[in-house]
């Protein structure tokens, strides 16, 4: 599975850890879906239309639980919005944002699985199925 820390998130802690600007971590993050997978320096290309809106997740420890061994997962299951009146496409990969529009990418991967969400579907990503590693 491809996906790492974007290239800005990259840039922020090694400048909080060596001599810049302190980081602060957002209090909450956006999750995207993207019909073609973005990189670490962004782009790609997020669903739009059929009532799609990034998913709001609080950035706390219930969500996100404690890393182990370089890596992390969803600790709860994040769950968009059902599609409505439109199909989003072929979903093949995820990105988490600071800001429900625009903003900066801070992680993304692509999923194992691709899933075409179609109109009436509602995207799922059950507790563990979202990985987060450091290298």
């Amino acid at each position: 599975m491809a996906g790492s820390k974007s290239d800005y998130l990259e840039d922020a802690v090694l400048d909080h850890m060596l001599g810049g600007p302190d980081y602060t971590r957002p209090a909450t993050v956006y999750m995207a879906l993207f019909t073609a997978a973005p990189t670490d320096a962004g782009g790609g290309t997020e669903v739009t239309g059929g009532a799609y809106e990034r998913l709001a997740v609080t950035n706390n420890a219930t969500n996100f639980p404690a890393s182990s061994s370089g890596a992390k997962s969803n600790g709860t299951e994040f769950t968009f919005v059902s599609a409505s009146g439109a199909d989003w496409g072929e979903c093949v990969a995820w990105a988490f944002f600071d800001a429900n529009t625009a903003g900066n990418q801070l992680h993304w991967g692509d999923l194992t699985s691709p899933k075409t969400v179609e109109d009436g579907d509602t995207a799922k990503f059950p507790i563990g199925s979202l990985e987060f590693t450091e290298d």
